[in-house]
């Protein structure tokens, strides 16, 4: 049986030693650039060959992420960072950029690749379709639960998020940071739109929710569940927090590997209160079992508050210059307080009753706090960090390497000394022995000398002696030796291994271009209105495009999609990877603007598509580009479709919003502070959020036709009649015979 694989995170390099030494198989980090997660401190690439260095020497993998969307004028540079990385001995990358995925793979052919939970790894089809492109192994997406997964028969290494945040969007498919705020969670500059605070109406009324942060999900733990992970074909168990401190991913990690190795020894699988209270301490958000154990959707989200929790400290008994309270847990001078009022601080200046400065308090007890955070209401206190739990898991012992050595020692030979650890198998040679004139040199006195490893990441296993009596060894030989073999050993340990780089040639290819205008329609009414209009219509609604079925009339696939209908030359806009790889061999498959096509190799991809959808991240200059260098390389304009009319969709939701505060409306919007709203829909429990306000380039579709964009889409929403009209009247001047 291979053992699972415990994975953890690294924001720095103090993380990354805390995963080591607290039972990590293997890191995930990232590099200055390319990482979803830019805001954590991150490694530059002299610190990324001196991570893989330190890691490989404690038996542990390195996977570096490059899971972000490659901009046209980046890939170059991106090629010649995974070069590096390469280079390096990383041991895999992750990686969202599907058309990266392909030129990395047939650059760099045996750089192994693993496909993040970003590129959207939720059907069997898409993980055909990855394995096909050389993907080794794959990061499920965080809403599938364990029966699904072990329901994708498919040999490939699979990965799954077992502890940590949540995204409360399906991850890569949320546009929400990048269409409001500009920062793109696609290029790790997630603004975290989803922990702000949102109203719900129905109908037009606010809807009594008690708690305004809708969307803010909560911390994933399943050491309660963890029997059922590892019973599973899940080969690697990953935890979350690149942007969390050492102390968190140390504690973490030695959690897990507590239970991973209580699992393999048939030991009862359990945490102590301590632990679980520690746990708490160190990061929550309240905590989810997640999809993954099959959390109710409405259970997913802590719609109190987006902050972390703790524990409760305690009571808050009187508010005058300073705060009264009564201590359910021990306080110390330095912890982390939050109060009811949201507002948190640093316990500086602890008095005790007589108004003496006190530096501990233990639970039971009273203590004031100066009321630096306004707090003007009694409630709950919150424990939000602990000093003394800092600092006891800033101090870990360090892992151990057991290594095999040797010794012979003949008189009249060289002494030589030698180390076999896993295929290695080495040594090094000293002075010639001599026979001993007084005190003869023992096993006792050469073990000694051996042993002193402390500084090394080795310790002796086992020691193999073929040595005469009655010898003399210098102790000091034997410590130069020592220093030589483990010099030797960790050398070879980090050889560089042998890499091919293939130059990718660019064959050129014929495709067809066409002027087509586009609409999405969300019911009958729309359609039929359109049904004439030489435009062509994407329907969500299978029966629709039956009823109508016509050449002009496409069936746009679910964006979450485990029926694939078996179609035969149908006209399919495929929203998804395991609708391309289902239906692209069609003859009339349109690539929906959902899939993240975001440069020119992505684009080629998709060739034998009718037509693909830019995504909406994208701006005139940025197509503009992409189009420009894909004839460049292919000798032809591609036939793209770009999005110029209807609201973008910012987010797909397992989460049913909806279900959760159903009260018999019609329709329901969200509103965020800035009393903007947005609408929310719910198709086959999956909700799917829109932006408050539609795109409208209808008056510069001209500048698209100069930059070789010829097919058109106008997402309608709840369009009247007279609105469509006016967008047709619009568009009619631009058609071509």
């Amino acid at each position: 049986m291979n053992k699972k694989e415990l994975l953890s995170p690294a924001g720095d390099f103090e993380s990354l030693k805390a995963a080591i030494h607290n039972g990590a198989d293997a890191v995930y980090l990232a590099g200055r650039e390319y990482g979803a997660r830019k805001y954590a401190k991150n490694f530059s690439l002299d610190e990324l060959e001196k991570a893989i260095k330190y890691a490989h020497l404690y038996e542990v993998k390195i996977y570096v992420t490059i899971n972000t969307l490659i901009d046209e004028d980046d890939i170059d540079n991106f090629l010649s960072y995974v070069e590096s990385l390469h280079k390096m001995n990383v041991d895999a990358v992750i990686m969202q950029d599907v058309g990266m995925i392909d030129l990395v793979h047939k650059t760099f052919p045996a750089l192994e690749i693993h496909a993040s939970t970003q590129v959207h790894n939720h059907n069997k089809e898409t993980i055909e379709y990855l394995k096909s492109l050389g993907v080794k192994r794959i990061v499920f997406a965080r809403e599938l639960s364990l029966d699904e997964i072990n329901k994708i028969d498919i040999n490939i290494e699979k990965e799954a998020f077992i502890h940590g945040a949540l995204c409360i969007s399906y991850s890569g498919e949320c546009l929400a940071s990048s269409i409001i705020l500009g920062r793109s969670g696609n290029k790790g500059e997630c603004a975290g739109i989803c922990r702000l605070p949102f109203e719900l109406y129905g109908d037009n009324k606010k809807i009594e929710t008690n708690g305004k942060y809708l969307l803010s999900a909560k911390e994933l733990n399943t050491t309660s569940y963890l029997k059922d992970i590892l019973d599973s074909d899940i080969y690697s168990l990953k935890i979350e927090g690149r942007m969390k401190s050492p102390e968190y991913v140390g504690f973490v990690t030695k959690l897990y590997r507590i239970l991973i190795d209580k699992y393999y020894n048939s030991e009862e699988l359990s945490i102590s209160d301590e632990e679980y209270k520690n746990l708490k301490l160190l990061y929550n958000r309240k905590f989810t079992k997640g999809f993954i154990n099959n959390e109710k959707s409405s259970d997913i989200v802590n719609i109190e508050t987006p902050n972390h929790q703790g524990i409760t400290l305690g009571k808050v008994l009187d508010i005058k210059n300073k705060i009264k309270i009564l201590l359910e847990e021990d306080l110390d001078q330095n912890d982390g307080v939050r109060f009811s009022n949201g507002e948190g601080m640093i316990a500086n200046f602890i008095y005790n009753e007589k108004g003496l400065l006190i530096n501990h308090a233990d639970k039971g007890n009273i203590v004031y706090l100066d009321n630096k955070v306004g707090l003007k209401e009694k409630g709950i206190v919150l424990k939000t960090s602990s000093i003394k739990l800092n600092e006891s898991l800033s101090k870990y012992t360090l892992k151990k390497i057991p290594i095999d050595l040797f010794v012979r020692a003949k008189v009249g030979s060289h002494l030589v000394i030698g180390a076999i650890y896993n295929n290695i198998n080495i040594g090094v040679s000293g002075i010639v022995v001599d026979s001993s004139i007084n005190k003869p040199t023992t096993k006792e006195d050469i073990y000694s000398k051996l042993n002193k490893l402390e500084e090394t990441p080795y310790k002796i296993n086992k020691i193999e002696y073929d040595i005469d009596d009655n010898i003399f060894i210098p102790l000091k030989e034997i410590n130069n030796l020592r220093r030589m073999l483990i010099s030797k050993l960790e050398e070879e340990i980090l050889k560089d291994k042998d890499i091919v780089i293939n130059k990718i040639s660019y064959n050129k290819h014929d495709i067809k271009n066409t002027n087509r205008f586009s609409f999405l329609v969300r019911n009958e009414e729309q359609l039929k209105l359109l049904i004439n209009k030489d435009v062509d219509i994407y329907t969500e609604d299978l029966s629709l495009y039956k009823k109508y079925k016509s050449n002009n009339i496409f069936y746009r696939t679910p964006r979450v999609n485990n029926n694939f209908i078996s179609f035969n030359n149908e006209n399919v806009v495929s929203s998804e990877l395991g609708s391309i790889y289902k239906y692209i061999n069609s003859n009339n498959v349109i690539i929906d603007i959902y899939n993240n096509v975001t440069n020119s190799y992505t684009l080629n991809l998709y060739n034998k598509a009718l037509r693909v959808g830019f995504s909406p991240e994208l701006d005139i200059n940025d197509i503009k580009k992409i189009n420009n260098s894909y004839k460049e390389k292919y000798g032809t304009y591609p036939n793209v479709e770009v999005l110029i009319y209807g609201k973008i969709e910012l987010m797909i939701m397992k989460y049913s919003l909806i279900n959760k505060f159903n009260n018999g409306s019609s329709s329901y919007k969200l509103k965020d502070r800035n009393n903007k709203f947005y609408d929310i829909k719910e198709k086959d429990n999956i909700n799917t959020l829109y932006n408050y306000q539609k795109i409208n380039n209808l008056d510069i579709i001209n500048d698209y036709i100069d930059i070789g964009v010829t097919n058109f889409r106008i997402d309608l929403l709840d369009e009247s009649v007279t609105e469509i009209k006016k967008i047709l009247k619009t568009i009619k001047k631009y058609k071509k015979d």
